[in-house]
């Protein structure tokens, strides 16, 4: 059996929409709010243009705020990792007090590592990829054989 030790799944930060918008809006604000203000200064205080200065400005706070719950409410159907796990295929066959797994896994043999903790099947191989199989009524159960060839995980749990 290979040594296997898995650590916790890296927790990458990752950039949303929101995070954008908080960096952006900001910006756009400040760039209305200075228009506003040389449209101010040219007004020579004219009661027409100071009407105008005010729809300009109740024009631009609308569009910032219809612009931030369009692109808050924008989300991918699904992210690429649960894209990835759709497409990971695996086979757990349960036999008189065993399992069989088999998975088609990335990378070389040495970079393969399993675990079995508390009934979840942890597997890992190369290019980040991470798995994590709930194995119903394999509490005290272990790994006793461990096959890696050609990309194809085979494992007997007993």
């Amino acid at each position: 059996m290979l040594p296997c030790s898995l650590s916790k799944f890296s927790n990458t930060p990752s950039y949303t929409i929101e995070k954008s918008l908080n960096f952006v809006i900001p910006i756009v604000v400040l760039l209305c709010i200075g228009v506003v203000y040389v449209m101010s200064q040219r007004a020579e205080g004219n009661f027409v243009n100071f009407i105008l200065i005010g729809v300009a400005t109740i024009t631009t706070f609308y569009w910032v705020r219809v612009l931030k719950k369009m692109l808050k409410n924008v989300k991918p159907k699904y992210t690429a990792r649960e894209a990835e796990a759709k497409n990971w295929v695996y086979d757990l066959i349960k036999g008189e007090n065993q399992f069989v797994f088999v998975a088609e896994v990335p990378g070389p043999d040495d970079k393969i590592m399993v675990r079995l903790i508390e009934g979840i099947l942890y597997v890992r191989g190369t290019g980040g990829f991470s798995k994590e199989v709930r194995i119903e009524g394999s509490n005290q159960m272990k790994i006793s054989d461990f096959k890696y060839r050609n990309g194809v995980l085979t494992l007997r749990i007993t």
